[in-house]
């Protein structure tokens, strides 16, 4: 099933790169977390600050990630960032993160997030908590 996507400009910043000049890898990780909460901001309206209060959960914390590498990032550059559900399932959910740099593909991000509520039994404990059914609909494209 096709899902909404959200795309932002990622501009490099001199403190994103190593001592060679090119993007420190982890920085990817970062822009594909931020991108995420920016998706599911954009498909719901509802802002990252507001997001666990108006839908009842403790968050999505990642419990899998990996990404390839195409092509360097320097400073200056400027990457659009793409960023798609690839599929929903129960409790868990894949991101899809494409940066492109000039229309080309530079920097693939996978993501796999589980929806989390705390456990009421053990308040510092989240335990898996089936995704909404509305907030499924909203990401499908009809």
């Amino acid at each position: 099933m096709a899902m909404r996507s959200n795309r932002r400009n990622v501009r490099i910043e001199w403190g994103d790169c190593d001592p060679l000049g090119i993007v420190f890898y982890p920085r990817y990780f970062a822009i594909f977390d931020v991108s995420t909460y920016y998706l599911f901001e954009s498909v719901l309206g509802i802002s990252s600050s507001k997001i666990h209060d108006a839908l009842a959960f403790a968050g999505f914390p990642l419990v899998d990630a990996r990404a390839r590498f195409l092509i360097p990032s320097r400073f200056g550059d400027d990457l659009m960032v793409e960023s798609t559900i690839g599929e929903f399932r129960t409790s868990s959910f894949d991101v899809v993160h494409r940066l492109t740099r000039s229309g080309e593909l530079a920097v693939e991000g996978f993501e796999t997030r589980v929806w989390v509520v705390r456990d009421a039994n053990a308040p510092n404990q989240l335990k898996g908590q089936p995704i909404p059914r509305e907030v499924k609909e909203r990401f499908a494209l009809a």
